[in-house]
Order: C-alpha cells, then sequence, then structure tokens
C-alpha cells in the first residue's frame, strides 16, 4: 500500500510544480494532499514492531519530507512560489527512492531511549539546511535575472514571473540567515548528541569516519558564515557560497557516504 502511496505522492509533486501561480490554492492543497500521503508512507515504511528502517534513500525522503512542509509554510509568509520548481521535483524523486534502495532495518531493542531523539534531530538539521540551500539557489537566480535584461520570452514564463516577485534581496537574506542559524542550532544539537552519546546511541564508542568528518566541516563551515555574518558583516555571493559548500559537505556526510556504501559497495549497515 505505502508503494501507491509514494508513487501518488510523487505524482502530485510533479503535477503541482508545473501549474500556474494564479492557481494558488489547487498548488497549495496539492501539496498538502501529497505531503499527507508521502508522511503516512514513510511512517509505515520507517517503522515496525521494535525496529526502525535505515538508509541514504529513506533519510533523504525524511527530510525532503520536512522540507516541502518548511516551504509551504514559508511560502504562506512571503511569495516564494519560485521556490516550488526547485523543492518539489527533487521531492519528488526522493519520494520514490525508499522502493528502489529499501536499505536495511536495525532492532530498537537495546538502544538507547535518545537514539530515536537524535535521528529525529538530524533530520530537521537536515532538512532546515536543505531549505536553506534552496532558497540561496532561488537568490542567485533572482540576482542573476536583476543584473541582465530578460527578454520576452523570459518575462512571459511563469518561472520568471515568480522570480520577479520575490521580496527583496534584503529580505530574502534575512530569511536565508534565519533559516542557517536554526538550522546550527540543530547540526550542534546533533553533533553533541552524537559524540557525547556515541556508545549509547549506536552501541560503539565515538570514532573519526568519514560521516563524523564531513558532519564537523559543515558545522565549521555555517559556523564561520554566522560569525563572519555577525562580526564581519559578510553577505551577498559570499554568503551564499558557504550556504552552499556547507550544504553540499553535509549532504556527502550521510547521505553521499551511505549511498557508496549501500549501492555501489553493496554493505550492509546499521
Amino acid at each position: 500500500m505505502q508503494t501507491y502511496f509514494f508513487i501518488l505522492a510523487a505524482l502530485l509533486y510533479i503535477g503541482c510544480t508545473f501549474l500556474p501561480s494564479e492557481r494558488r490554492n489547487t498548488v497549495s492543497l496539492g501539496i498538502v494532499i501529497g505531503w499527507v500521503l508521502h508522511g503516512a508512507a514513510l511512517l509505515t515504511d520507517m517503522f515496525a514492531a521494535e525496529a526502525m528502517r535505515v538508509g541514504f534513500a529513506v533519510m533523504l525522503s525524511a527530510t525532503l519530507w520536512i522540507s516541502v512542509a518548511a516551504y509551504w509554510l514559508e511560502n504562506r509568509n512571503f511569495s516564494l512560489d519560485s521556490m516550488r520548481v526547485l523543492v518539489l521535483p527533487v521531492a519528488a524523486v526522493s519520494v520514490l527512492l525508499p522502493s528502489m534502495f529499501p536499505g536495511n532495518m536495525v532492532p530498537l531493542a537495546g538502544k538507547s531511549e535518545w537514539f530515536l531523539a537524535h535521528i529525529g534531530i538530524s533530520i530537521l538539521a537536515y532538512s532546515t539546511l536543505t531549505i536553506a540551500a534552496f532558497h540561496a539557489v532561488l537568490m542567485v537566480l533572482q540576482e542573476s535575472r536583476l543584473h541582465t535584461r530578460p527578454g520576452p520570452a523570459a518575462g512571459a514564463s511563469w518561472f520568471g514571473a515568480a522570480l520577479d516577485r520575490l521580496p527583496a534581496l534584503l529580505t530574502m537574506e534575512k530569511l536565508l540567515f534565519r533559516l542557517i542559524g536554526f538550522g546550527f542550532v540543530l547540526l550542534t544539537l546533533t553533533v553533541l548528541s552524537g559524540v557525547g552519546f556515541s556508545e549509547q546511541l549506536f552501541g560503539m564508542p565515538f570514532r573519526w569516519d568519514h560521516k563524523t568528518v564531513f558532519t564537523l566541516l559543515s558545522w565549521m563551515l555555517f559556523g564561520l558564515l554566522l560569525a563572519g555574518r555577525r562580526w564581519q558583516g559578510w553577505r551577498g555571493r559570499t554568503a551564499l557560497s558557504f550556504t552552499l559548500a556547507g550544504f553540499a559537505i553535509l549532504l556527502l556526510a550521510y547521505v553521499g557516504s551511505r549511498f557508496v556504501l549501500e549501492v555501489v559497495l553493496h554493505r550492509v549497515l546499521t
């Protein structure tokens, strides 16, 4: 049953991507229905009796599920309609991935009571910084459009029109740093809980593996960006470059490394 839910959610996400902005209520309703189907399928797929499914596909799907909700809520307060052409196609792909790459089930018996909390916080951190990355891409496109004279075709497209309706760049920048600040706090909690309670959470002492190194590098980049913003007034291209670089490294920390280990090397991980 969850496979049909995954497919329906993906179709709704793709359909809502290309609906014209004038059909705002239809788009909003379609996203909500797709999000509910996505969440219901994800919940039944991830959790079984005393076990939890882990893997790059299911974690990426969960991350994009929260990211879609964050986009929907943000778009209610600000005119960010053009972001759906970035968020929804990626979400549609992520919805289908668990069916193709199921990962493996990890028994919850013997795990610390903080295990699920750690997983939840890490997914929230990834989701918030994912939306920040989409936001940064949107700002790059917005800035490029401001510095070029769009032709008639560009001006007539719904995406070009949606870019023109975005809030001012300064407002977009404030929103970006609000997302990064919140994501950085969540990422800090993820790092601290993983380092401090590694043995209780995962049944093994803390170790310097690829996931840890990439996560810490990403955490340092986002921390440096926030410090540079606070004391050096970093903004514009510098902020966008740091955001996208930090997100790319964070993506490698779990999703990228798990993809290589699970799909390329065919290793069963816990």
